[in-house]
Protein backbone atom coordinates (compact mmCIF):
# COMPACT_ATOMS: atom_id res chain seq x y z
CA UNK A 1 0.00 0.00 0.00
CA UNK A 2 1.07 3.71 -1.29
CA UNK A 3 0.09 6.94 0.45
CA UNK A 4 -2.24 7.58 -2.72
CA UNK A 5 -6.24 8.46 -2.74
CA UNK A 6 -7.80 6.63 -5.48
CA UNK A 7 -11.04 8.68 -6.67
CA UNK A 8 -13.15 6.62 -8.82
CA UNK A 9 -16.40 7.07 -10.59
CA UNK A 10 -19.04 6.20 -12.43
CA UNK A 11 -21.08 8.87 -14.93
CA UNK A 12 -23.42 8.77 -17.59
CA UNK A 13 -22.90 12.42 -18.95
CA UNK A 14 -20.09 13.45 -17.57
CA UNK A 15 -21.65 15.22 -14.80
CA UNK A 16 -19.75 13.03 -11.94
CA UNK A 17 -16.40 12.81 -14.07
CA UNK A 18 -16.21 16.74 -13.47
CA UNK A 19 -17.28 16.20 -9.54
CA UNK A 20 -14.03 13.56 -9.40
CA UNK A 21 -11.55 15.84 -10.74
CA UNK A 22 -12.64 18.84 -8.74
CA UNK A 23 -12.44 16.14 -5.51
CA UNK A 24 -9.05 15.14 -6.67
CA UNK A 25 -8.08 18.68 -7.28
CA UNK A 26 -8.86 19.71 -4.17
CA UNK A 27 -6.85 17.07 -2.70
CA UNK A 28 -4.07 17.10 -5.20
CA UNK A 29 -3.93 21.24 -3.86
CA UNK A 30 -4.36 19.86 0.28
CA UNK A 31 -0.85 17.50 -0.39
CA UNK A 32 -2.22 14.38 -1.18
CA UNK A 33 -1.48 12.16 -4.23
CA UNK A 34 -4.85 11.12 -5.85
CA UNK A 35 -5.13 9.45 -9.11
CA UNK A 36 -8.74 10.03 -10.59
CA UNK A 37 -9.96 6.70 -12.62
CA UNK A 38 -13.57 5.74 -14.02
CA UNK A 39 -14.61 2.96 -12.37
CA UNK A 40 -14.43 0.68 -15.62
CA UNK A 41 -10.95 0.97 -15.71
CA UNK A 42 -9.51 0.02 -11.86
CA UNK A 43 -8.44 -3.13 -11.80
CA UNK A 44 -6.31 -3.09 -8.16
CA UNK A 45 -7.02 -1.39 -5.21
CA UNK A 46 -3.66 -2.58 -3.75
CA UNK A 47 -2.20 0.76 -4.14
CA UNK A 48 -4.56 3.11 -2.12
CA UNK A 49 -4.55 3.76 1.20
CA UNK A 50 -8.09 5.31 0.65
CA UNK A 51 -10.76 5.02 -1.71
CA UNK A 52 -13.56 7.90 -2.75
CA UNK A 53 -16.17 6.60 -4.52
CA UNK A 54 -18.99 8.14 -6.65
CA UNK A 55 -21.88 7.81 -8.85
CA UNK A 56 -24.32 9.45 -10.83
CA UNK A 57 -27.89 8.93 -9.93
CA UNK A 58 -30.40 6.89 -12.14
CA UNK A 59 -33.81 6.14 -11.12
CA UNK A 60 -32.76 7.12 -7.32
CA UNK A 61 -29.97 4.43 -7.41
CA UNK A 62 -26.14 4.36 -8.60
CA UNK A 63 -25.61 3.26 -11.72
CA UNK A 64 -25.05 -0.60 -11.88
CA UNK A 65 -21.21 -0.24 -12.88
CA UNK A 66 -21.13 1.58 -9.56
CA UNK A 67 -22.89 -0.75 -8.00
CA UNK A 68 -20.72 -3.77 -9.43
CA UNK A 69 -17.57 -1.76 -8.31
CA UNK A 70 -18.56 -1.74 -4.68
CA UNK A 71 -19.68 -5.36 -4.83
CA UNK A 72 -16.08 -6.27 -6.51
CA UNK A 73 -14.53 -4.59 -4.20
CA UNK A 74 -16.37 -4.40 -1.34
CA UNK A 75 -13.67 -6.48 1.40
CA UNK A 76 -10.40 -4.19 0.16
CA UNK A 77 -12.94 -1.71 0.76
CA UNK A 78 -13.31 -2.64 3.98
CA UNK A 79 -9.57 -2.57 4.98
CA UNK A 80 -9.23 1.09 3.53
CA UNK A 81 -10.63 4.26 4.79
CA UNK A 82 -13.70 4.72 2.24
CA UNK A 83 -15.77 7.40 1.08
CA UNK A 84 -18.79 7.77 -1.02
CA UNK A 85 -20.66 10.17 -3.03
CA UNK A 86 -23.70 10.90 -5.32
CA UNK A 87 -24.43 13.38 -7.92
CA UNK A 88 -27.86 13.81 -8.61
CA UNK A 89 -30.39 16.47 -9.87
CA UNK A 90 -33.09 16.06 -7.34
CA UNK A 91 -31.17 18.65 -5.37
CA UNK A 92 -31.21 21.36 -7.97
CA UNK A 93 -35.12 21.00 -8.14
CA UNK A 94 -37.15 24.57 -6.43
CA UNK A 95 -36.50 23.62 -2.52
CA UNK A 96 -33.90 20.13 -3.11
CA UNK A 97 -32.73 20.74 0.37
CA UNK A 98 -35.78 19.40 1.21
CA UNK A 99 -35.14 16.13 -0.45
CA UNK A 100 -31.58 15.74 1.09
CA UNK A 101 -32.97 13.19 3.51
CA UNK A 102 -34.67 11.16 0.68
CA UNK A 103 -31.31 11.61 -1.41
CA UNK A 104 -29.16 10.51 1.43
CA UNK A 105 -30.95 7.09 1.38
CA UNK A 106 -30.20 6.59 -2.64
CA UNK A 107 -26.45 5.52 -0.84
CA UNK A 108 -28.09 2.65 1.50
CA UNK A 109 -27.39 -0.41 -0.45
CA UNK A 110 -23.49 0.94 -0.38
CA UNK A 111 -23.57 1.22 3.14
CA UNK A 112 -24.56 -1.64 3.71
CA UNK A 113 -21.82 -3.47 2.27
CA UNK A 114 -19.09 -0.51 3.41
CA UNK A 115 -19.42 1.94 5.67
CA UNK A 116 -18.14 5.16 4.41
CA UNK A 117 -16.34 6.95 6.75
CA UNK A 118 -17.85 10.42 4.80
CA UNK A 119 -20.95 11.06 2.19
CA UNK A 120 -21.10 13.71 -0.47
CA UNK A 121 -24.13 14.71 -2.09
CA UNK A 122 -23.98 16.90 -4.97
CA UNK A 123 -26.12 18.25 -7.69
CA UNK A 124 -24.97 18.00 -11.20
CA UNK A 125 -25.60 19.35 -15.00
CA UNK A 126 -29.13 18.84 -16.40
CA UNK A 127 -27.64 18.87 -20.56
CA UNK A 128 -30.70 17.06 -22.09
CA UNK A 129 -29.08 16.60 -25.56
CA UNK A 130 -26.77 13.87 -23.35
CA UNK A 131 -29.80 12.10 -21.52
CA UNK A 132 -29.43 8.91 -23.23
CA UNK A 133 -32.75 7.70 -23.65
CA UNK A 134 -35.23 9.12 -25.52
CA UNK A 135 -38.24 8.62 -23.38
CA UNK A 136 -36.05 10.67 -20.91
CA UNK A 137 -35.09 13.27 -23.05
CA UNK A 138 -38.90 13.84 -23.11
CA UNK A 139 -39.85 13.24 -19.34
CA UNK A 140 -36.41 16.08 -18.94
CA UNK A 141 -38.05 18.54 -21.31
CA UNK A 142 -41.63 18.49 -19.90
CA UNK A 143 -39.99 18.68 -16.63
CA UNK A 144 -38.00 21.92 -17.56
CA UNK A 145 -41.34 23.00 -19.12
CA UNK A 146 -43.64 22.74 -15.98
CA UNK A 147 -40.55 24.18 -13.67
CA UNK A 148 -39.29 20.81 -12.07
CA UNK A 149 -35.39 21.67 -12.75
CA UNK A 150 -33.64 23.93 -14.97
CA UNK A 151 -30.87 23.05 -17.80
CA UNK A 152 -27.44 23.99 -16.80
CA UNK A 153 -24.45 23.05 -14.91
CA UNK A 154 -25.79 23.37 -11.34
CA UNK A 155 -22.51 21.87 -9.59
CA UNK A 156 -21.71 23.84 -6.21
CA UNK A 157 -17.82 24.08 -6.46
CA UNK A 158 -17.93 25.70 -2.91
CA UNK A 159 -19.72 22.39 -1.42
CA UNK A 160 -17.74 20.24 -3.46
CA UNK A 161 -14.25 21.65 -2.00
CA UNK A 162 -16.07 21.80 1.24
CA UNK A 163 -16.65 18.30 1.64
CA UNK A 164 -12.99 17.52 0.23
CA UNK A 165 -11.68 19.51 2.80
CA UNK A 166 -13.72 18.31 5.75
CA UNK A 167 -12.88 14.39 4.15
CA UNK A 168 -8.83 15.19 4.28
CA UNK A 169 -9.18 16.05 7.68
CA UNK A 170 -10.85 12.51 8.76
CA UNK A 171 -8.34 11.11 6.34
CA UNK A 172 -5.59 12.81 8.55
CA UNK A 173 -6.97 11.23 12.05
CA UNK A 174 -6.95 7.97 10.96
Amino acid sequence: MTNKILVTYSTMTGSTEGVSEAIGKTLTDLGESVDVIPMRDVKDLTFYKAVIAGSAIQAAKWLPEANDFIQTYKQDLKQKQFAAFLVCMTLAMPKGESYRDHVTSWLEPIRHQVTPISEGFFTGILDIKKVPSFADRIKFRLSVMFGVWKEGDHRDWDAIQNWTRNLKSILDKK
